[in-house]
């Protein structure tokens, strides 16, 4: 039987921001894919939580998105899973301080290829599918992709890559599939920034207060599932803070 459920995949699913999306997604009735690279533990846990709540309605893919051929192996193994899919959330990433004096060639290709190169292939393998059902892709872009963040000079070129990216194939997909960002704000701390360094940057957002996960997920939610005439854009979940 053909699977009636929208299908999800959302990479970098297991943790954090990602994890949320899926909640978020099973919650509104869809079939959610998790893909992870190296966190099989917790996102086996969170498909696992999610098929006892609602009976094959969660799956689990692994691949590393540096290499296409693994790429290609988790779209087939989901379609051959799921029968489908619906929306694709461009959502795993790397980052970490690259400042230009200690930058090498092994930090750009690993910046680079989380932020960019994977998410233009991830994309381009399952366009066909995206088509097929008229669905949607959204990129996890970044405010950092408009004003780049001191000491992440790699990361943030990544991202401004993403954002152009989202434009362009928002052009290259039309009029089937619909192609849009999230640029998050101040979501999540870095595990090791300090208390005080934290309060001094909500003091210079607008809202003056920290943004959630789940601002996040709702937003990319609306772009999957209520924007049926909104192609091309990135969407600044970010309090204000890109105001000042």
């Amino acid at each position: 039987m053909p699977n009636l459920q929208k299908i999800v995949l959302i990479t970098g699913a297991a943790r954090r921001i990602g994890a949320q999306m899926v909640k978020s997604f099973h919650e509104a009735g869809y079939g959610v894919v998790l893909h992870y690279r190296d966190s099989k533990t917790e996102a086996a846990a969170l498909t696992r939580l999610l098929n006892a709540e609602r009976k094959d309605s969660a799956w689990l893919v692994k691949a590393d998105l540096q290499s296409l051929e693994q790429i290609q192996n988790m779209l087939k193994e989901l379609i051959d899973k799921t029968g489908r899919l619906d929306v694709l959330v461009n959502n795993a990433s790397t980052f970490y301080e690259t400042p230009l004096d200690t930058a090498n060639e092994t930090d750009w290709n690993d910046l680079m290829g989380s932020n960019l190169k994977a998410p233009f292939f991830v994309s381009q393998a399952a366009s066909k599918e995206l088509k097929k059902t008229k669905g949607c892709i959204v990129n996890l872009v970044d405010i950092y992709a408009k004003r780049s963040l001191p000491n992440y000079p790699i990361y943030s070129t990544a991202k401004a890559g993403l954002y152009a990216l989202t434009e362009s194939l928002a052009k290259e997909l039309a009029p089937e599939v619909r192609v849009n960002g999230v640029s998050p704000g101040v979501i999540l701390w870095p595990e090791n920034q300090s208390a005080t360094l934290s309060e001094g940057i909500v003091q210079r957002i607008p809202l003056q207060r920290q943004g959630s996960v789940e601002d996040i997920a709702e937003t990319v939610l609306f772009l999957s599932t209520q924007a049926a005439y909104i192609t091309g854009q990135v969407i600044a979940v970010d309090g204000g803070k890109g105001l000042v």
